[in-house]
């Protein structure tokens, strides 16, 4: 038997607390000049595209729309990207969905 059968379920609820925080941070610090997280997510989504990124080219490109590189261990656990077998990052169909039904912000520019 394990010793705490309910271990998945409360680092679960430990996981929403933390973005419960994040997004108190978030609103509390925000400059309404700066873009909304919201929009810095599907600025990052349009420009990564369907290419396969490296760590250091995932890492720049979380940091260049505002968000730490550690971010991106939170996408994979929630299912917005993917690490493949030949070690790059690839978005996940959920991801390039979210994009299209939302639409990438006007400013979007495409990775070089």
């Amino acid at each position: 038997m394990e010793p705490w059968p309910q271990k998945d379920q409360i680092a679960a609820a430990l996981r929403q607390i933390s973005a419960g925080f994040a997004a108190l941070a978030d609103a509390i610090s925000a400059d309404p000049a700066q873009p909304s997280a919201d929009s810095r997510h599907r600025a990052l989504i349009a420009e990564w595209g369907r290419d396969g990124l490296t760590r250091t080219e995932a890492s720049a490109l979380f940091r260049k729309h505002g968000f730490s590189p550690q971010a991106a261990g939170g996408w994979a656990r929630g299912d917005w990207l993917e690490v493949r077998e030949d070690g790059r990052r690839y978005l996940t169909d959920r991801s390039l969905r979210r994009l299209t039904e939302q639409g990438a912000p006007d400013d979007a520019q495409p990775r070089d």
